[in-house]
């Protein structure tokens, strides 16, 4: 590889061109991260905007580790500037935090001038993540995943209220979340579920819309981030 390419990766003091070459080479392994996610990852569970959080968050994280340098004080700096971001977004699956943290690392490694660690580390776990998607099984239910979130008056339960219209439209169903809304006036539960085969989210959202208690009702689709309806 020419010099031209090499000396940004090597220690000495950094100017505007070795910046650029770092960011840019950040931006191509984040982009070969977002390519094996998405090439290991089925269609029906992918986030509209995972792949490309996962490009910027290695250009970012580059940005940042130049910044920080070896300063101390920097890195404290920037622990306590970016420590104000509130993340609310719920990670669909722990396989995509392994991704973040992957993305994080190649750009730390790019950005500490470790362009071989970046370079090796995607290969080595390009090739793992291939072997396992190759050896996961698929699920005999193939309907998609939703987040249901419904909430109830006080005194009312979940279960004895809406059982039956569950029981006629989900095939199966798992608790997230319970929480308090409107200042402690009504409970919020977060479902994680699957429709049935052929069913309509659009009439079970009718449904529960229609018993006495229910307040509100939402349902998006698991890595999306608007409602359905």
């Amino acid at each position: 590889m020419p010099d031209i390419f090499l000396a940004p990766f090597s220690d000495g003091p950094s100017t505007p061109w070795m910046v650029f070459v770092r960011l840019l080479a950040a931006l191509l392994l984040g982009m070969i991260v977002a390519w094996i996610y998405l090439r290991t990852t089925k269609s029906r569970e992918l986030g509209s905007s995972f792949p490309i959080t996962l490009v910027l968050l290695a250009v970012l994280i580059a940005m940042v580790t130049q910044v920080i340098g070896d300063s101390v004080a920097r890195a404290f700096s920037l622990v306590g500037a970016l420590s104000i971001v509130r993340f609310r977004t719920v990670v669909r699956d722990t396989r995509d935090t392994a991704y973040v943290i992957f993305a994080v690392v190649v750009g730390m490694a790019v950005g500490a001038h470790n362009l071989w660690v970046a370079t090796i580390g995607i290969a080595i776990i390009g090739i793992a993540a291939f072997i396992m998607a190759a050896r996961e099984k698929v699920p005999k239910n193939s309907e998609p995943t939703f987040l249901l979130t419904i909430r109830l008056g006080l005194g009312h339960d979940l279960d004895k209220l809406a059982g039956s219209v569950f029981d006629a439209h989900l095939g199966e169903r798992k608790l997230v979340s319970v929480a308090t809304a409107k200042q402690g006036s009504s409970l919020e539960f977060i479902c994680e579920t699957r429709l049935r085969p052929g069913g309509s989210p659009e009439e079970m959202i009718k449904a529960l819309n229609r018993l006495e208690g229910v307040q509100d009702v939402q349902m998006q689709r698991r890595g999306f981030e608007e409602s359905l309806y």
